[in-house]
């Protein structure tokens, strides 16, 4: 089963009528596969995440998510497509005067009535399924802060562990660990693709440093200029590659793709492309 099929697709960002921000794009994503998305700053990564999440209508092409046409659905019906998604954006936009315990249990939103969402707001609905989703991210003893005394990092953890208790089956991460040290990148990752792997999710995460995207994703896509430049194993990506990839702009960390120890491989069943 495909989640997404893009066929010739093209995006613009609103406002910019000749400018496309994605040309002609061509890619099939199956059910439960990890995929890093990788390139230089203004690529397009962004954009396409924000396409898959149906938060952007293509231009021109088509586009398939879950073996449907989001864009000939009706509102409501779109809207029902989209409790199967979950946007992670670099930057959260967590109301920062919130405790942490109701913006994590805001990912059930779409499954409460709004009178649960309401009452969840004064005593939140499910305190321990935030400790655990927050304690996954060394987070947990922040449970009844506020929002607005995180660090950077830590409200990059806080939306990633309210993608913990959502039911999407597609998982798009925007750059989550450009705020984090290297131990906490390391953990975040293997979280997500753990969390990915046992509900069988697919997972597509942006990222700007290389050497953990070839430590930690089978599948490497980059972009450059709004194209796909390469679509490959990891084991298939040269250092030659990445530097006609970046050119002018360095990467975090360039290293070749040297063998690693995936954290999922000891999991029955994970094969080199979840």
């Amino acid at each position: 089963m495909l989640t997404y099929q893009l066929q010739e697709l093209t995006v613009r960002h609103p406002g910019a009528a000749q400018q496309a921000a994605l040309h002609s794009l061509n890619l099939s994503v199956a059910q439960g596969e990890q995929i890093a998305l990788i390139g230089p700053s203004g690529a397009g990564k962004t954009t396409l995440l924000a396409t898959l999440a149906l938060a952007q209508q293509p231009a021109s092409g088509s586009m398939q998510a879950f073996g449907v046409s989001p864009w000939q659905l009706s509102h409501g019906e779109r809207h029902r497509l989209r409790a199967k998604l979950f946007l992670a954006p670099q930057t959260p936009p967590l109301p920062p005067r919130q405790r942490v315990v109701t913006a994590v249990l805001a990912a059930n939103l779409p499954q409460w009535s709004l009178w649960r969402a309401l009452a969840s707001l004064f005593k939140p609905a499910d305190p321990e399924a935030a400790w655990q989703a927050l304690s996954r991210f060394n987070l947990g003893d922040k449970l009844y802060s506020r929002v607005d005394r995180l660090s950077g990092g830590e409200r990059q953890r806080c939306a990633l562990a309210r993608l913990l208790l959502s039911p999407a089956q597609a998982l798009l991460v925007d750059e989550p660990l450009s705020a984090l040290d290297p131990a906490l990148s390391s953990l975040t990752l293997n979280t997500l693709r753990e969390e990915a792997h046992q509900r069988n999710a697919t997972l597509i995460c942006s990222l700007h440093q290389v050497e953990l995207a070839l430590a930690h994703f089978p599948r490497i896509i980059a972009l450059r200029n709004g194209r796909i430049a390469f679509d490959l194993p990891r084991e298939q990506v040269t250092p030659a590659m990445i530097a006609t990839l970046y050119q002018g702009e360095v990467p975090d960390a360039v290293v070749p793709p040297v063998p690693v120890i995936d954290p999922l491989a000891v999991i029955p069943g994970a094969g080199a492309c979840l």
